[in-house]
């Protein structure tokens, strides 16, 4: 049960992702990969408490909801314009 409530928090992570990606894509701001990889740092420091737990699951689907961005290293800017889709990684 509990394997299926941290896909379930990833998942939210990554849906929380996308959805800023849609919505604030064009903004001149940091790119979210970086709050999923401060998720994952400060989820690993309190792994011993459950909420830990649950803030690595969602660091996890909020920096893969990015994840093009995180591997050309772009911290700061606006998205590439074009099409914006939920299912995908940018």
């Amino acid at each position: 049960m509990q394997v299926i409530l941290l896909f379930a928090i990833a998942f939210g992570g990554y849906a929380i992702g996308r959805i800023s990606h849609i919505i604030g894509g064009h903004l001149n701001a940091p790119h979210h990969w970086i709050y999923g990889v401060l998720a994952i740092i400060v989820g690993a420091v309190f792994y011993q408490q459950t909420w830990g737990q649950w803030l690595i699951a969602f660091g996890i689907g909020h920096t893969i909801s990015d994840l093009k961005d995180m591997r050309e290293l772009k911290f700061y800017g606006r998205d590439e314009s074009g099409p914006k889709k939920f299912w995908g990684i940018d």
